[in-house]
């Protein structure tokens, strides 16, 4: 069955190729090593330079499927120059040719071996603008895409920063901020916002450059908050953690700027019921945040007294009487709302 299928694929007619990477999704992880050996992958990349959508589809979901649990394919799938076909693919005006795509750069991208390769062929921007979805070409689909092949875009962008060589070009791809548009008009618990910010957190933590434009954007420590408020344990967790290190880089600065948001009463629920990493992180914000020596008012200065007390009292308390602590956070966080 190999040979018939490789005989097929180099040279077979349209509809006989287009059958032949169809079927061999279909064959055992053993056949398809065979099947690669033997250079199987030459004729499924020619198949992707078509212009016939059908075969470019049918070639993407042989590809997938030999790159899948494989990090061997992977790489040899690389080297073979697909990167700059894929890119050329983007550009086409199917929605699913274009999703197909994006699916094989996350799986590609999550081998170490080709990060350098795939960003090196200008990856990085062409997943921004799928982000972004607001290119100058009228007739673009990118606006169009699914909500999961955003989520692909991401992690794949995601995939690309755990190289530290990456972080420079993809933070000056203007990801950052497009990130933070994503974040501040989805769901704030939604796996897009999860996503999305996990990415920024993972940017700003290796880029003071990130940082500093996060720090500076209108808006940005407002979505921050909100997300807190709002957002999934692990949105929460990835959101104190960009606003600590905000305070960090410049505490005089950005304190006064986080305060204004009304970061406390978020802040104090998840140094309760967050994850153990967000607790902690809540925890050290609010060390930073809860100074008295800026406020004049006698109003400010009570807030700040009750915080040292609510602190106090959850370090006493600590994880044994969670439900307790819970209760004592919510009535300081009323009597803080009424200050």
């Amino acid at each position: 069955m190999e040979e018939m299928l490789m005989h097929n694929l180099l040279n077979g007619e349209r509809e006989t190729q287009i059958q032949a990477a169809n079927e061999l999704g279909k064959l055992s992880r053993r056949q398809k090593h065979k099947l690669v050996e033997r250079g199987i992958i030459a004729p499924l990349i020619s198949m992707l330079c078509s212009q016939d959508y059908e075969a470019v589809e049918a070639a993407l979901l042989s590809l997938l499927s030999l790159a899948c649990g494989s990090e061997r394919n992977k790489i040899r799938i690389v080297k073979s120059g697909i990167v700059p076909v894929l890119l050329e693919v983007l550009q086409c005006q199917s929605t699913t040719l274009i999703e197909l795509t994006v699916a094989a750069m996350l799986i590609l991208s999550s081998c170490l071996e080709n990060k350098l390769e795939i960003a090196s062929s200008g990856a990085i921007q062409r997943l921004v603008e799928i982000l972004n979805g607001d290119l100058a070409d009228d007739d673009n689909s990118y606006g169009r895409i699914s909500v999961q092949a955003k989520i692909d875009a991401i992690a794949t962008l995601h995939n690309l920063s755990t190289c530290h060589q990456l972080i420079s070009p993809i933070v000056s791809s203007g990801v950052t901020y497009c990130l933070l548009q994503l974040i501040h008009s989805s769901e704030k618990s939604s796996g897009l916002t999860e996503k999305a910010i996990a990415l920024l957190e993972n940017i700003v933590s290796s880029s003071e450059d990130a940082l500093q434009e996060i720090a500076a954007t209108c808006g940005a420590i407002r979505a921050l908050v909100e997300t807190i408020e709002e957002g999934s344990p692990q949105c929460k967790e990835h959101a104190v953690a960009i606003l600590l290190l905000i305070c960090k880089s410049c505490r005089d600065k950005y304190r006064s700027s986080i305060l204004k948001e009304g970061v406390m009463p978020g802040l104090l629920q998840l140094s309760v019921d967050g994850t153990w990493r967000a607790k902690n992180m809540a925890r050290d914000l609010l060390l930073l945040l809860r100074d008295c020596s800026s406020f004049g008012s006698r109003s400010k200065q009570l807030k700040n007294e009750l915080v040292e007390q609510i602190m106090q009292e959850i370090d006493a308390e600590g994880d044994t009487v969670a439900g307790t602590t819970l209760r004592l956070v919510e009535e300081m966080i009323a009597k803080l709302s009424t200050l």
